[in-house]
């Protein structure tokens, strides 16, 4: 009995419903569905929580801002849906996108661990930058509906799994590793879409 009490703390409870939810949300959004974005903000709601208690400071100050992301997410898909009156378009980078996107996360992220390091003594406060400033980028350009979103979650997903193994967050751990898979899943359907309507054009 005691042995499922302290399994079943809050924490974990708030990990495997984030879970759950968070694997729907990013599945649904590799078929492009609208609804992914319901689950996605159940996910970060939760996440945030977890974070702000394992003192990963970046990464809640990151789900709260990916709260407001998943919004706009939502109301820009469904917005271009409405005006096309079809699935909101894939758009594609230029060579300038890459090096301005690219820039912000190299330019944003030292600066971003140095101050989380210093002034919160926020732990693993580097590798916990980067996948901070990677989310924001990767969530803003899956908003917009880039398919090169999901390069950059592939990057961003596989320093997370690191960093939420070493602090021991192992549902959250499990999560990523799914995030993983489906976001190569999510480019590679996306690429076969854009393939196909080449082909049709």
């Amino acid at each position: 009995m005691e042995l499922t009490s302290s399994f079943l703390t809050w924490q974990t409870i708030f990990e495997i419903i984030a879970t759950i939810s968070g694997i729907i949300c990013v599945y649904l959004q590799t078929k492009e569905k609208v609804a992914a974005w319901i689950f996605g903000i159940v996910s970060v709601v939760l996440l945030s929580i977890i974070f702000y208690s394992n003192n990963l400071l970046s990464d809640f100050l990151l789900h709260n801002i990916l709260l407001i992301l998943n919004i706009y997410g939502w109301y820009n898909w469904v917005a271009t849906k409405n005006q096309k009156k079809e699935k909101a378009p894939i758009l594609h980078f230029t060579n300038r996108d890459w090096i301005i996107w690219v820039a912000v996360i190299v330019l944003i992220t030292p600066l971003w661990g140095y101050g989380m390091s210093n002034l919160f003594g926020a732990d693993l406060a580097y590798f916990d930058a980067f996948t901070t400033v990677g989310s924001l980028v990767a969530q803003y350009l899956l908003a917009k509906k880039y398919l090169e979103n999901w390069i950059v979650w592939i990057v961003v997903d596989i320093i997370a799994i690191g960093v939420y193994a070493y602090k021991g967050l192992y549902f959250v751990t499990f999560l990523f590793c799914v995030y993983l898979v489906l976001c190569v899943m999510g480019y590679v359907a996306w690429k076969k879409e854009e393939d196909l309507k080449i082909e049709i054009k």
